[in-house]
Formats: C-alpha cells, structure tokens, sequence
C-alpha cells in the first residue's frame, strides 16, 4: 500500500509545485527553496547549511499556529539538550518566518521534505534525527516509515483527532494501523482525542492524554507593556475597538459588514481586520477601501487616527499584539467551514471571544469556553454585528467574559510538562 501511496505522489509532484507557483503571485516565498522541499542540501537562507552536519532533535511544526504553540518545547530541547541542535521544521513560509522570528540562530531551520522515499532519504540521511516530535497530527507515510528504519523516536505532541479525521483514517484499514504502529507515542489533547486514536489501534501503553499546549501560551514578559505602548501611540483612548484574527475568504466581507452595524451605534469604532494569509493582505485591503473605510496598513507603519475605521494587520508575528489592543475578538475560520482557529490567544489575554460555529478542530476549547462565559458564538454577519454592539454598550460584560476566559486558560495548563516527561522518556537528558 505504501508503494501505491508513493507512486500516486510522485506523479503528483508536478502539480504540488504548480500549487507552489499559484500561491507565490501573492507570496514570493512559495517559489524559493525547492531544493528543501525535495530533501536536498539547503542553503545560507534557510540556516541549516552546515559543513559537517551531525544528528539533531527535530521538531515539525506545519505553519504559523503550530509554531507558535511549540515555542516552549523548542525552548525545552535547546536547554534540555544543550549540546544537540535542535532543527525546526516547517512547509509555509508564515511557518518558516516565524521560526526566524522566535529563535533566530538558535535553532536550525529548513522547510520538511515532501512525502517521496527519495526526499524523505535524502532529508533523514542529512539530518540524522535522534527524536521527531510532530506537532498535532501530520502522520505522512514514508516520513514516519524513514524514521522508523533509523530507530528515530517520533512523538507525535499536542495531538487532535476530528471525528471527520478519525473516519478517514479508519477507511485507510490495516494501512492506517501500520502506519500509527511507527508513532513512539501520542500525547493527545482529550479523552476524545485518545479514544479515536485506540480505535485506529494505537495501544493504551502509547497513549497519554496531556491536554492542550495552547493553554501554556506565555502572555506575560514584556507582551503586556508593548500592548499599552502600542496603545498610547494608536492614541485610542476611549475608542471601542474590534479585531478580528484569521479570517478567511468570504469572512472579510460578514466582518465589514457586522463593524458596519457597529460604526452606527458606536461611530469611532476601530476595526483591527488581521486576514489569516499574506497572500490574501492585498485583496482584504482592497475590500475595506471598497466598502468605504480609511484604512491604515500595519506593515507600513501606520497608526490610527481619529478618521481611521480600519486598521489592518498585513504582518506575521502580531496577532497577539494586536489582540491584546482589542476590547473584543472575532476568531475566525469559523463563520466558513474550516473547523476555526484558536481561541485561547485572545482568550489568554483577557479579552471577550466570539466565534463562527465551524469548530470542529476545537471543539474542546469551544465547549470549555461556552461553560466559562468566555466565548459567544454567531451564526452570521448579521448576529456577529449584533453581538458586537450589544458588547459594545457593555463594559461589565466584556469585563466578566474576559476574566473568565483568562481564568479558563490559567487553570487548564500543564501540558507542556507532561510532553516534556514524554521526550525525556523518550530521550534521556544528557
């Protein structure tokens, strides 16, 4: 079945780097650093050219979200195991600038191999992992097939199984079981989660459940003071202001139309619109000059003034910056069908969430929120404009669904310490 598997791939490739090509009209970076994608040596850009390459401990975190969720156990390896590199991975370039931007030097840094033999061999032969640690779930055949022939311990971290997840890979049958039987060990984020990945075959005795490592999300340090200094520069005080985070195709336009509704009831209103890809920075722009907005550009350095109803967050590496600044959040990848983003981030930060009902990848999150206060679902733009002036009108409300959800975030972490003991069990500290 691998064979097929592999062979269906490879004669797909022509239309994995046609993808590449589409989606670097908007972001260059898609058409750099091939050679990576195909396993081959890197060069200086990427930080993992290195003259006499020995083993590494290596972590895959798949685009911007996973990395960020990583950050403490990337910070965990480099003291841990001071005296091993440690590698990240990524496949986005947000993913990979976002690597650049938390670590710098300190870690090294390649986008992973497609899932061929030849360039998983080639990446694996380079690279010489002495443990994977995959971020949520990215089980690709041929690469935990490579790490299993090197006696490489794959941790499969932070891990979510969807029931729309769990039924594709139960009609993948014994292929699936093989393809699990190659995982050390999976520390899930729920019982849920754990109960599936039994069903697929995983045994009690590789499986654990940690909870999420979202919840570990580190708001303090110098966070809090740059979100007041970012403040006082908006000169914003007194000013209701919206972000609405990670928001896909067809939901810019339910935002401007619910901050629409906003801006009659509260006509200072100030919209923080931070789309989820940069490829789509350009056209966001587009609809808020078209829908009649004076509109700021956070990648030009702009501030708000009195006359701006937008701002837009057209940078990578913000979000919680700009979150913070927020008297209200709208997560987005929920008012379309993506299963949402997460929660946690504004919720960390004390401020109010409101969501789409598409959270089939939080569901967990979602139902803990909901039994917190800390979380409003919408239906649409209609109930999201709705919604936001009602919050808007009510300081007390905001102020109550924001504590809670800052405490429904404090009291459910833990989860990196347990998947650390899980790498240490794994691979003994030197």
């Amino acid at each position: 079945m691998r064979l097929v598997y592999s062979t269906v791939f490879r004669l797909l490739l022509p239309l994995v780097f046609l993808r590449l090509l589409w989606r670097s009209r908007a972001t260059p970076a898609y058409r750099r650093r091939w050679g990576e994608r195909l396993g081959l040596a890197p060069g200086n850009e990427s930080r993992a050219a290195r003259p006499d390459p020995g083993p590494v401990l290596w972590l895959h975190a798949v685009s911007l979200g996973e990395t960020l969720a990583a950050r403490p156990l990337v910070e965990f390896l480099l003291a841990e195991y001071s005296g091993t590199p440690v590698l990240v991975t990524t496949t986005t370039p947000t993913g990979s600038h976002q690597v650049r931007a938390l670590f710098g030097e300190r870690v090294l840094h390649v986008y992973a191999p497609l899932d061929t033999p030849g360039a998983v061999g080639r990446f694996l032969a380079r690279h010489r992992p002495q443990l994977l640690l995959l971020i949520e779930t990215e089980l690709w055949p041929n690469l935990l097939h490579g790490c299993r022939q090197r006696h490489c311990p794959v941790l499969l971290a932070n891990a979510r199984l969807s029931e729309r997840s769990f039924r594709g890979y139960a009609r993948l049958g014994q292929f699936g079981r093989r393809l699990l039987s190659c995982v050390s060990h999976v520390a899930c984020q729920t019982q849920d989660d754990a109960s599936r990945f039994a069903a697929l075959g995983v045994p009690a005795d590789r499986l654990s459940v940690c909870g999420n490592i979202k919840f570990d999300l580190d708001v303090g340090g110098s966070l809090p003071g740059r979100i007041q200094a970012l403040l006082a520069e908006w000169h914003c005080a007194g000013r209701f202001i919206f972000a609405a985070a990670s928001t896909h195709a067809g939901e810019d336009e339910a935002v401007l139309r619910a901050f629409a509704a906003l801006r009659r009831q509260v006509p200072d209103a100030l919209l923080l619109l931070v789309p989820r890809h940069p490829e789509r920075f350009e056209a966001v722009h587009g609809l808020c000059t078209a829908a009649g907005w004076q509109t700021c550009r956070r990648s030009l350095g702009e501030s708000p003034g009195a006359d701006t109803a937008v701002l837009l967050g057209d940078t990578v590496g913000e979000l919680l910056l700009l979150l913070g600044a927020a008297d209200v959040a709208f997560v987005g990848g929920s008012l379309v069908p993506r299963g949402g983003h997460n929660l946690l981030e504004p919720a960390a930060l004390g401020v109010p969430v409101l969501s789409g009902e598409s959270l089939f990848n939080f569901t967990a999150v979602r139902d803990l929120l909901l039994a917190s206060g800390a979380l409003a679902l919408v239906e649409d733009a209609e109930d999201l404009g709705k919604v936001l002036c009602e919050l808007a009108r009510d300081p007390a409300r905001r102020q109550a669904m924001g504590n809670a959800g800052s405490l429904a975030v404090a009291g459910n972490r833990g989860a990196r310490a347990q998947i650390e003991a899980q790498v240490r069990r794994l691979l003994p500290p030197r």
